[in-house]
């Protein structure tokens, strides 16, 4: 057995069989990998659900094969060289920062940051809305002592005005509390995946700087953004002193994120993942799905996005279908069915393979994906107006 056959044997054994669990749309939870004249196969049809493109298990073992034929240094050793190196690298270019460091999960990646930030300064301002206030168990606060105060409830994007309210506050207390870091989720989940617009995070960061203060970026789905008028990832990322994204929300990587920054800073991320315990001994798996993903991305999804104005704009020339749009948004739209369209329709779309998430009230979330480029934008439209 050579070094290729032995890194494969070690990802396949106990998995081969096992369903991919990237975002699995309900639709296919239940459907058989042995089924392949399925007419909804996951591998066909225009699922507009979810960020990730969804595979079974059989086929993301059979790509990352295919990406260990043509390369023979893969594999990394407590995070150091290999995959994991050269994906660190790509992503710090990406972004336009010195360096970045891999992350086992998102959670890890924003607590780093926060904590390194904040430094003796251990009060951060946040979004209310966003993950690192609504979805990590207070892990900054348990973990690092740093109190988070909730910005912008409701809402994607703080103002300038509420960002030096919480400011002033703070510093002009009784016993003053100087802030140490701010953190930006961009886009925002719970906001439908809408961007904080550019010019906020401008005059956010002017601010922040006057004030010593650290800003981090939590852009989980930042290149969901791809192909927004005027948009790249290094000029959104440029303002800010960390940066996060996620591996595996719609890169193929079954886990991991990116944290990026200053050389210091990073080296100091480093550091603070092993005390946290996420100094895992592998990571050249996710590290090899993510950097094939990330292979022409932006292209990709700059076309996901035009392919998605197309669609919208056929549905709404359709009786029975109001589109609404998203401010500031991403890839997530909103469709209103009237009454007589709603029978049999997600049916009669899964039958022209295109699959719909549930209707509530008579509206349904279309998430636009790499799927979406599986058929032209008539063909999807026609599969609505049947």
């Amino acid at each position: 057995m050579d070094r290729r056959d032995f890194l494969r044997s070690s990802l396949c054994a106990g998995a081969a069989t096992a369903l991919w669990s990237g975002a699995m749309p309900a639709a296919f939870a239940a459907a058989s990998p042995k089924s392949p004249q399925d007419p909804q196969s996951i591998n066909r049809a225009v699922i507009l659900e979810g960020d990730n493109v969804p595979h079974y298990g059989r086929d993301v073992l059979a790509q990352l094969d295919a990406i260990l034929q043509k390369r023979d240094k893969a594999s990394d050793f407590y995070l150091r060289g290999g995959a994991v190196e050269e994906l660190e690298q790509r992503f710090a270019k990406l972004l336009g920062k010195e360096d970045a460091a891999f992350m086992p999960t998102g959670t890890l990646a924003n607590q780093v940051a926060l904590r390194l930030l904040c430094g003796e300064k251990r009060r951060a301002l946040v979004q209310q809305e966003s993950h690192v206030y609504c979805d990590e168990s207070d892990a900054v606060t348990t973990l690092s002592a740093i109190n988070l105060v909730p910005l912008a409830p409701g809402r994607a994007a703080p103002t300038l005005a509420e960002v030096e309210a919480a400011i002033t506050v703070s510093e002009k207390a009784a016993y003053p509390l100087p802030i140490g870091a701010i953190s930006l989720e961009s886009p925002v989940r719970r906001a439908d995946g809408a961007m904080v617009p550019f010019e906020t995070v401008q005059a956010i960061a002017e601010r922040a700087r006057a004030k010593g203060i650290g800003l981090h970026l939590d852009g989980a789905r930042l290149l969901l953004n791809s192909g927004a008028d005027g948009f790249s990832a290094a000029k959104y990322a440029a303002p800010f002193d960390t940066v996060y994204v996620s591996l595996y929300k719609y890169l193929g990587a079954p886990f991991g994120a990116i944290l990026a920054g200053t050389k210091a800073t990073i080296a100091k991320a480093r550091d603070t993942r092993h005390i946290f315990g996420g100094g895992i001994f592998h990571a050249w798996q996710p590290a090899l799905l993510a950097l094939d993903s990330l292979d022409g991305f932006e292209q990709r999804f700059a076309k996901v996005r035009a392919v998605g104005d197309r669609v919208l704009a056929g549905l709404t020339a359709l009786d029975g279908y109001t589109v609404q749009r998203v401010e500031q948004g991403t890839n997530i739209h909103f469709l209103q069915v009237a009454e007589g369209r709603r029978p049999g329709l997600e049916d009669r779309l899964r039958k022209a393979d295109v699959v719909i998430g549930e209707l509530h009230e008579g509206r349904v979330a279309l998430t636009f994906n790499e799927t979406l480029l599986r058929k032209s934008p008539d063909a999807i439209v026609k599969a609505f107006a049947a």
